[in-house]
C-alpha cells in the first residue's frame, strides 16, 4: 500500500434494544453524569449544537498508563433531542491516532410500540484502520470491545440500574 494512501473500511453499524426512553438513552449519551457510568467510564462532554465541541476525559487510572487528560474529541454536526445526534470522533492516544484523523459518528434512538427503544450508532470508518480496528474488536479483559461492549454496557445499567463490569 502507498504509504500516502490511507485503507478504506466500511460503515459499522451497530444495533440493540434498550427497555427505556428515548429521553432517557438521549441523557445517558450526552450527559457526563451518565457516560461517565458505563463503557470505558471516560465521562463524555457535548455542546449540543451544531459546530459544538466533544471531548471524553480520561480517567485517573487512563492518565497513569500515560494517556493524556482528552482521550477523544470530535465536534457536533447535528443534534436532535432525544433522537439524533450526529458527530464527529477522534482518538488521541497517540500521535498516530491523532494523525488518522476524524471518523463521523450517527447515534440514533427509535421508540418501538412494544415500549423499548433501539439505539443504532453508525460509524463511519473510511480512511481510519487503526479506528476501526479498535471499535470493531471484541471485549477483553485487557481492555477493549469497541462499540459492542460500549452499547451493551449502556443497556445493562439501564436496565439493571449496574454496568456489566461492576
Amino acid at each position: 500500500m502507498d504509504a500516502g494512501k490511507k485503507a478504506s473500511v466500511t460503515t459499522k453499524i451497530h444495533e440493540i434494544y434498550i427497555r427505556s426512553t428515548p429521553e432517557t438513552i438521549w441523557s445517558a449519551i450526552t450527559s457526563p453524569e451518565w457516560n461517565d457510568k458505563y463503557g470505558y467510564r471516560a465521562a463524555a462532554v457535548y455542546e449540543l449544537k451544531p459546530g459544538g465541541k466533544y471531548a471524553a476525559k480520561a480517567t485517573a487510572q487512563m492518565r497513569t498508563m500515560g494517556l493524556p487528560e482528552t482521550i477523544i474529541d470530535g465536534e457536533v454536526l447535528e443534534a436532535h433531542p432525544p433522537r439524533k445526534l450526529v458527530q464527529t470522533f477522534r482518538f488521541l492516544f497517540n500521535e498516530q491516532n491523532r494523525a488518522e484523523g476524524f471518523t463521523r459518528v450517527t447515534w440514533e434512538i427509535e421508540p418501538t410500540a412494544s415500549g423499548f427503544c433501539r439505539l443504532t450508532v453508525t460509524h463511519e470508518l473510511d480512511g481510519a484502520p487503526i479506528m476501526a480496528a479498535a471499535t470493531s474488536g471484541k471485549y477483553s479483559e485487557k481492555g477493549g470491545g469497541g462499540w459492542a461492549w460500549i452499547i451493551s454496557d449502556l443497556k445493562s445499567l439501564l436496565e439493571t440500574g449496574k454496568s456489566m463490569s461492576g
